[in-house]
């Protein structure tokens, strides 16, 4: 057989050369689990076949835990070939055929388990133009983790627990669930049957088209066949769902599932789903192609949400709204959640990237469209508010050295799962807004409803979305394009061209985002106003000690500004190391990033920052919330590269006496708390409190101006919780009182009195601080259905100072009995950040790192968050070591290269050399800013 294998393994590689192995790759030949030569060495499958159609009839037991299943594939052979490989992980195939025009023939069947292949070995050759289909059956238990076909289970008011099976494809595990090319390029149209108890129903990607009764007292259920799409993007869930539907105005049926007793909770999202399918709809002027789109609530989900096609699922959190119980960051967060997937309709599903390393084309778009979305569909939510948050986080982990750029190789599932990160998400989204204000908004529109309508049920790669943003009136684009595209093309025609900021020459889309997609970081700008000469300059902003990293990196940067002297926003390409603007007066003070609409940071060399700190002091307001919150971050950030002494940040800080608005003042507590987080772990009480005493009193005025109810807009009442909990928190006695007061009502009531929902996470943390006040609440939080109510205690008797209590909710959120596992990496990450829970929350990672990545999956957005949160405000040499010591106890296997531990490793070396620069400084400034003495009791 081994000489034959050699024949077959070279006839597998299409003519083109496009995929020949080199001589050293075809010496190592991968062996099948029998012993044999496995043809094909490559994680990512031939392209010699591609999938047309699969008919897939699928059959869960929820009471033996397992499933059996059929499927049939249509097959396009391209080249001649006696092989076909495709994907499978852990199940048992059997029945392995060809069914060509002379008649079925059996296959034989090779498995390489380490790339989740198989290959179907033919006695005869697959000719290039006809027609074949495989048929293969399998086997294989529900899965325990999170992905795949998985086993969920949710338990009722009167205790009952009842089981559910449903999927989660992306990125790699269609594969768990049925043989399939499992590879988002290989797009096909799949006709799905469930077999199921009549005590259930199933859902999937398409409308039910009939069900038939089977011999036992089974049914089947026929659905309708899909769209081309990929695989990761097939659904379907067995369970006992009810459902709520209402159709949209251009006739698509929506539908919100969610287990019984919680369906009175999915009329908010029903609303949403209804008011967005119709915004994408009519925005990118391309209709939503499915009768239907489900929202499903399950009660053991991992990610925030997935956008299968015409069924999106959601975890409970993510979907079921309580006008009475849930609160504005509730609403806010669930219509975001909603938008997102719904945008991914068209971006990703409709259009989708051809490989895992343009993820960012999926994510960063449907990021992005969260905020377009609802600015213009629910601008009571004020989501602008909010983004510049996201582009803050993305920032965080780009400023190491293990980013990676936006769109970056990968090739095996731990690195494509990695992929799904801030980077990919929210740089995505900052980089787009950047770009969108770039091109304007209407242009911006145009190019992408034209990237949507030329690559509709395709596969695409970067370039294809800078070409369809280029040329936008040229006569092929207005082509391809409508009535509101011609009318912008015809205004700009007529503008002069002195209204133009940039030459045609210069709008090299391609050109200019490439420098943001395919290098890793962002750049820090250096801005020296001499007179009305402005010096300009790029590097890479890195926090390392190592400046020959920082080398070799040169953006184009679409640099907008704005001056004492002109509230008009000037723009300035910057494309060289260096370059210099002409101002045409002497000015105060000019600010760059205008609105931080890009995607970089300013340092003010000179006297830049004392013209800043002299403007917030005396008049802050003459600059925007978000201009303001974007110099609290940049100041703050340039400490941690030598940039700017410590008691500059500290200066800045100080108007922030004077701040309201949301983005900027919870931007000074992210800059600000993490000082005291780091002195928490090093045994530093003294200046820990000093800090802690100096951020209580910078925000007291304003926290103490906080009314205890739900008044305001969502802004003020998310800034509301989030002000009430941070005071509660750290003592602040009128907070502390009122909280205690109202725990003590509401413990008395048995949980029945209405609290405002705004207050509720900070009168729920003083009431933890007990052993009976949690013991209260974890019997409310075991007992309620209100999933927002839920969340919120939880979170809440996290924040306890019972060390006893914080062991044994981690403990119990790995069981997964009484709290979910689903909850884990919050309840890990909140102990993590709790001074009492620290070590624990390290010890408890360390002692079960190898059961959460059985669960959770290597390289998971889970697993990454679980591991930066517990160990991101280390700053100590010794907890270093520790944490070096255990991973480097670890095989590749079982996670020793995933980014995440390379990110932690530089998270506390930059950490420990913040440190020790700038605590000495600290300590200086504190002591000669000594905080005035506490305002009496309110």
């Amino acid at each position: 057989m081994f000489p034959l294998l050699l024949v077959l393994f070279v006839s597998i590689y299409p003519s083109s050369g496009a995929q020949l192995p080199n001589q050293d790759q075809a010496k190592q030949i991968p062996v099948a689990t029998n012993g044999e030569p496995f043809p094909w060495d490559r994680m990512r499958l031939p392209v010699t076949i591609s999938p047309l159609h699969y008919d897939l009839t699928i059959h869960p037991n929820l009471t033996s835990l397992d499933f059996t299943g059929v499927v049939r594939i249509s097959l396009d052979v391209k080249e001649d070939t006696s092989i076909v490989v495709l994907h499978a992980k852990q199940m048992h195939i059997s029945n392995v055929v060809l069914l060509a025009a002379e008649g079925v023939r059996p296959l034989r069947v090779l498995e390489y388990p380490r790339f989740h292949q198989l290959a179907l070995l033919s006695e005869s050759v697959l000719t290039k133009g006809r027609k074949y289909e495989v048929q293969l059956e399998f086997a294989a238990n529900l899965s325990d983790s999170f992905h795949g076909f998985y086993k969920g289970s949710y338990r009722t008011s009167s205790g009952e627990v009842r089981a559910i099976a449903s999927t989660q494809f992306e990125a790699t595990f269609a594969r768990g669930a049925f043989p399939c090319f499992d590879e988002p390029a290989f797009k096909a149209n799949f006709t799905i049957r469930i077999m199921r108890e009549p005590r259930h129903i199933a859902i999937s990607n398409m409308p039910k088209v009939k069900t038939v009764e089977l011999p036992g007292g089974l049914l089947e259920d026929h659905f309708d066949t899909t769209v081309k799409m990929s695989t990761y993007l097939v659904a379907y869930i067995v369970s006992d769902f009810l459902s709520v539907s209402k159709t949209t105005k251009h006739g698509v049926k929506i539908s919100v599932y969610a287990v019984p007793e919680k369906i009175d909770q999915t009329a908010f999202a029903l609303d949403a789903a209804v008011k967005l399918l119709d915004f994408y709809d009519d925005y990118f002027d391309i209709p939503y192609p499915l009768p239907k789109q489900d929202l499903a609530a399950i009660p053991d989900f991992q990610s925030g949400a997935m956008e299968n096609w015409g069924l999106t699922t959601y975890r409970e959190t993510g979907l079921l709204f309580d006008p009475d119980k849930s609160s504005a960051s509730d609403k806010l967060g669930i219509t975001k959640v909603i938008a997102h997937e719904l945008a991914h309709q068209w971006f990703g599903n409709l259009v989708t990237m051809e490989w895992w390393n343009d993820l960012w084309l999926n994510e960063g778009f449907a990021k992005f469209m969260e905020f377009i979305s609802l600015d213009i569909t629910y601008p009571e939510l004020h989501v602008d508010d909010f983004f510049l948050g996201k582009c803050f986080e993305a920032m965080e982990v780009d400023s190491l050295s293990s980013s990676h750029p936006v769109s970056t190789p990968v090739e095996n599932p731990t690195q494509i799962q990695e992929m799904f990160d801030d980077v990919s998400y929210d740089k995505g989204a900052c980089i787009l807004n950047m770009l969108r204000d770039f091109l304007s908004p209407e242009a911006f529109e145009i190019g992408i409803i034209r990237y949507l309508k030329r690559y509709s049920y395709q596969n695409t790669v970067n370039s294809h979305l800078w070409e369809s943003l280029t040329d936008i009136c040229s006569s092929d684009a207005l082509d391809e394009g409508r009535l509101k595209h011609t009318e912008f093309c015809s205004k700009r025609k007529l503008q002069s061209g002195s209204s133009k900021w940039y030459s045609d020459d210069e709008l090299d889309v391609k050109t200019i985002m490439d420098t943001w997609t395919l290098q890793e970081g962002f750049p820090l700008v250096t801005v020296e106003v001499k007179g009305r000469e402005v010096r300009l300059s790029q590097e890479r902003f890195l926090r390392t000690d190592d400046p020959s990293l920082t080398e070799g990196f040169l953006w184009q940067i679409p640099l907008t500004y704005m001056t004492s002297a002109s509230s008009t926003v000037h723009r300035f390409l910057l494309k060289t190391k260096t370059d210099v603007l002409y101002l045409p007066e002497e000015v105060d003070w000019v600010k760059f990033n205008v609105n931080m609409s890009g995607y970089y940071m300013v340092h003010y060399a000179g006297e830049g920052w004392s013209s800043i700190i002299k403007l917030l002091q005396y008049n802050h307001t003459a600059l925007s919330g978000n201009d303001r919150a974007s110099l609290i971050q940049n100041v703050f950030q340039l400490v941690s590269v030598g940039k700017v002494r410590l008691d500059t940040a500290l200066d800045l800080s100080l108007y922030l006496s004077k701040e309201s608005q949301i983005m900027a003042v919870t931007q000074g507590f992210g800059e600000l708390v993490p000082l005291y987080k780091l002195m928490e772990k090093r045994d530093m009480t003294v200046l820990e409190n000093q800090m802690k005493g100096y951020i209580v009193d910078l925000f007291r005025d304003l926290i103490d101006r906080q009314e205890w109810s739900d008044s305001g807009s969502v802004s003020e009442r998310v800034l509301r919780s989030y002000l009430l909990l941070f005071a509660c928190v750290r003592n602040h006695p009128p907070c502390v009182a009122k909280a205690t007061k109202l725990f003590n009502q509401w413990k008395d009531s048995d949980g029945t009195m209405s609290l405002p929902v705004d207050i509720t996470m900070a009168v729920f943390v003083i009431g933890a601080r007990t052993p009976e006040g949690w013991d209260f609440l974890f019997e409310k939080y075991r007992t309620t259905l209100q999933m927002s109510v839920k969340s919120r205690i939880k979170s809440a008797m996290t924040v306890t100072y019972l060390k006893d209590k914080l062991k044994w909710m981690m403990e119990q959120s790995l069981i997964g009995e009484v709290m979910k596992t689903q909850d884990l990496p919050d309840v890990v990450v909140s102990v993590g950040r709790n001074p009492h829970g620290y070590k624990l929350a390290w010890d408890f990672l360390r002692a079960n790192w190898h059961t959460m990545i059985k669960k959770f999956d290597l390289g998971s957005h889970s697993v990454s968050y679980m591991l930066l949160g517990v160990t991101n405000q280390y700053s100590t040499r010794e907890m270093l070591h520790e944490i070096r010591s255990f991973f480097d106890s670890l095989t590749e296997e079982t996670g020793s290269k995933m980014r995440c531990i390379q990110q932690t490793y530089e998270t506390i070396e930059d950490n420990i050399r913040w440190t020790d620069t700038n605590f000495p400084l600290l300590e200086a400034w504190l002591n000669k800013h000594q905080h005035r003495p506490p305002h009496e009791d309110l």
